[in-house]
């Protein structure tokens, strides 16, 4: 597991890498450590680093007759002499998102980035990338998360509280039959939710539950998907036209 902190090293320095060319500058200079051990030295022109180094697969300090810095990746080679330190420290970081509430476990942010993280406890919850966070909370302090698979199903932001695969399940668990032998559709997780034969391993259909509401019924016989931009059969492979839906 990555550190969550991000280290800074600030002062005259002289920065030399070494790669295909070698390249070495002096100056007064700030250098990023982040998590993911990317390096960014930055001096005072431009948005773009002096030198870098994405992902190294080391970063190491010598204080022995100075203070150096080395990242290391393959061939690659950046190292960082100071010659009159200004500070070396680290500070704690968070991915950075769009703010959706408040953590009940410690009253920090939640942010809306790769799922739901908390900003102060690292707390992270994964959701669907389609899925909307709304304002409305669970009982246990949660927001709740609006997702399409068939129906618009609103679960708590914590699945281990309220299931989102146990809701499709409920609605659409044998409510479709397969287009081979006529066999119920499972609702299954498997990587992704996908509605599987039950005659499994002699019918081996499967088709993912795509996001959107179910809006009528293919000419083949399977359920037709509103998806938002377009309307299109559960098995996506299907070359059939897809009928409009029933007039009420």
């Amino acid at each position: 597991m990555l550190d969550d902190t991000i280290r800074v090293l600030a002062g005259d320095c002289t920065v030399m890498f070494d790669g295909t060319d070698r390249e070495e500058y002096r100056g007064r200079v700030t250098t990023i450590v982040k998590p993911d051990n990317t390096v960014l030295v930055h001096d005072v022109d431009g948005y773009q680093p002096v030198a870098w180094l994405t992902r190294a697969d080391s970063v190491a300090t010598d204080r022995n007759g100075g203070f150096t810095l080395v990242a290391k990746k393959d061939v690659q080679t950046l190292r960082i002499a100071t010659h009159d330190r200004e500070g070396f420290t680290n500070y704690r970081a968070s991915p950075a998102g769009t703010p959706v509430g408040a953590c009940p476990t410690c009253d920090g942010t939640l942010v809306r980035t790769d799922g739901v993280r908390c900003v102060d406890c690292h707390e992270r919850y994964a959701i669907p990338a389609d899925a909307t966070v709304r304002e409305e909370h669970c009982d246990c302090g949660l927001p709740r998360i609006r997702a399409e698979r068939g129906l618009a199903f609103d679960v708590c932001l914590d699945r281990s509280c309220e299931s989102l695969d146990d809701a499709v399940r409920e609605a659409f668990d044998r409510e479709w039959d397969c287009p081979d032998c006529d066999g119920d559709l499972r609702i299954l997780r498997r990587g992704g939710l996908i509605a599987g034969c039950e005659r499994y391993p002699e019918c081996e259909n499967g088709f993912v539950v795509p996001s959107g509401v179910v809006d009528g019924t293919c000419a083949c016989g399977l359920p037709a998907f509103d998806v938002g931009t377009d309307r299109r059969c559960l098995d996506a492979a299907c070359d059939r036209l897809v009928e409009s839906p029933a007039a009420d």
